[in-house]
């Protein structure tokens, strides 16, 4: 018996519409534009369903971004509709190698500290040479930087979203 259920993985996040056509600007996490096969779906969730659409153009903009066209996106409102919304993939549909120094995938995932306390939302990931940091929305509301090194990640928890780290005091607000 073959199991329907397929992995999907946040491959990118819609930033905003661009112009009046329908485009959209997209960045994406932990791959490359061009690691993207658009004979394949992408999936956009809608009321917790995911809802298949196709690139119809991608054009890469910078290393990371690109402007891009979907099928059933053809107005400036759908364009809005789907700004913010993250752009999944069937993991089977990728055949990519993800960039070990880059953590932009951690994007929307949570962070706990060595006890198990969720710290708050992975917002992004900034690759300052050196000294590389994830940007954590504190359940507070407060914007912080987390540096991140190998020696501080203590999981890396796929399922469950999580990346568990050894968190420098001082950081987040004691409770």
């Amino acid at each position: 018996m073959q199991s329907s259920a397929h992995k999907m993985l946040k491959i990118a996040k819609v930033l905003k519409s661009n112009g009046t056509e329908g485009e959209i600007v997209i960045s994406f996490l932990g791959i490359l534009p061009e690691d993207i096969d658009t004979t394949e779906p992408v999936f956009i969730f809608f009321d917790g369903l995911p809802v298949p659409f196709y690139f119809e153009s991608l054009v890469k903009k910078g290393n990371k971004k690109a402007i891009a066209r979907m099928t059933g996106i053809r107005t400036l409102a759908d364009a809005d509709e789907i700004s913010g919304a993250d752009i999944y993939a069937d993991e089977e549909n990728l055949d990519i190698e993800y960039d070990e120094d880059d953590l932009s995938f951690l994007t929307g995932w949570k962070l706990a500290d060595s006890e198990g306390n969720v710290k708050g939302s992975i917002t992004g990931f900034l690759d300052i040479p050196e000294n590389p940091c994830l940007e954590v929305l504190s359940a507070e509301k407060n914007e912080v930087l987390v540096p991140v090194h190998e020696d501080l990640i203590i999981n890396i928890d796929d399922e469950r979203e999580m990346l568990v780290m050894r968190i420098p005091d001082g950081l987040f607000p004691s409770a």
